[in-house]
């Protein structure tokens, strides 16, 4: 039961059971649906890069993989981070989407080298960060709310803005490999090579690594981030000790929206993908940062794992067989499974109870148990003794 009570051990098994049991479940949804090709396309699905035959292939997608990882593992430390102080970042969408806007903006329109725009998009982001962080510290609007409202108003300034510069015959932005070169961020050299010269493997994946290590060190290690954890476990005790609560919820949040507008550049600066500036909706990145945080059991190291898995499995998903299940069953499937990653904290809060009610049964099983003839013999030694206390009292008096 020691083992069990191990936090480290609980986060662990917990995430383990809830990736089991999201697998488990998109399984089930393949088979209703499906059962003939529900064993190959759940495989197919966990797979991903392994499903290509070749050596090459694999490695190359791989590097595709890791190249998406970079910026969820950006999204799932911005909401981590906020989580941490007390702060619910819903807002990482919005945050995730205007670095967007910042990045292209500069590296399409402006021309500028990738840093500048890097440095864009987490200025863009942490200005996000800035106006929920001040409404919640000083207008006591809840960040939930004011995060949410910015994450809409973000999509419709990053379509307009980016209308600029799209391509006239589509609703996509222009290709930065055509337009300035010099905003792509710059590759691994020799690594590339081992991803199969895989061009969109740039120096965001280590940096985004690296990133987590030192948010770890920042929150665990830091006085700055001990005071930030306080604000956020009782604001009017790290009042009363003498820290500015205020401004530390908005310093949380203006890191946070940085984090997130920084994810934004590692993608978009590779130049793997381009901008529909007629976009319904946020990227879905923002809210799989969500799934990532907890399923990495709110620690900044094991967020990179987090984020990874969830990536592989959803780009896994477009290895299903769309002509027995359709177009939306990939996005279904891991939609589920991510889902169910969400369930780690309670599934870790059942293994604590389950390990102290252990605990105490384990006092109660060899504790012994008295008998009316054990009473007895405590009585009658207890009259015993009072008696031989007695006489000694007596002789000593006549003495």
């Amino acid at each position: 039961m020691k083992f069990f009570k191990n936090k480290g051990v609980q986060s662990l098994l917990a995430s383990l059971i809830c990736i089991v049991l999201g697998v488990l479940v998109g399984f089930i949804v393949l088979l209703l649906m499906n059962a003939e090709g529900a064993g190959t396309a759940i495989t197919n699905l966990l797979k991903n890069f392994f499903f290509y035959p070749g050596a090459d292939a694999r490695m190359k997608y791989f590097g595709t993989t890791l190249v998406k990882t970079a910026p969820l593992l950006m999204c799932a430390l911005s909401i981590l981070f906020a989580y941490k102080t007390g702060l619910f970042n819903i807002g990482t969408a919005g945050q995730y989407c205007i670095g967007i806007c910042a990045c292209l903006f500069g590296a399409l329109y402006l021309k500028l080298p990738w840093y500048l725009c890097l440095l864009m998009a987490v200025a863009a982001g942490a200005l996000l960060g800035t106006i929920v962080g001040f409404l919640k510290a000083y207008c006591n609007v809840n960040e939930v709310i004011s995060g949410i409202m910015l994450n809409w108003i973000s999509l419709y300034i990053t379509n307009s803005v980016l209308m600029n510069v799209k391509e006239s015959t589509s609703p996509y932005t222009l290709k930065i490999m055509a337009t300035n070169n010099s905003a792509l961020l710059p590759k691994l050299g020799g690594v590339n090579k081992f991803f199969g010269d895989n061009q969109y493997i740039t120096i965001a994946v280590p940096i985004a690594i690296a990133i987590a290590v030192l948010v770890w060190i920042l929150l665990e290690k830091t006085k700055f981030g001990y005071e930030l954890k306080a604000t956020g476990f009782n604001k009017n005790a790290a009042k009363y000790a003498g820290m500015t609560e205020k401004r530390n919820m908005i310093v949380t949040l203006i890191i946070a929206g940085a984090l997130a507008g920084l994810g934004a550049s590692f993608y978009y600066l590779t130049g793997i993908e381009q901008w529909e500036v007629t976009a319904t909706s946020v990227p879905g990145m923002g809210f799989n940062g969500i799934a990532a945080t907890f399923l990495g059991a709110l620690n900044p190291i094991g967020t990179i794992f987090s984020s990874y898995f969830l990536q592989h499995i959803t780009d896994g998903g477009t290895h299903i067989n769309n002509m027995l299940y359709g177009s939306q069953i990939a996005g279904l499937i891991s939609a589920v499974i991510i889902y169910l990653c969400g369930f780690v904290l309670f599934v870790k809060h059942a293994m604590s109870k389950l390990a102290i009610r252990g605990e105490e049964n384990k006092d109660v099983r060899f504790e012994p148990i008295k008998t009316k003839a054990d009473d007895k013999l405590e009585h009658a030694i207890k009259d015993e003794n009072a008696k031989e206390d007695g006489k000694a009292v007596q002789e000593g008096g006549d003495k």
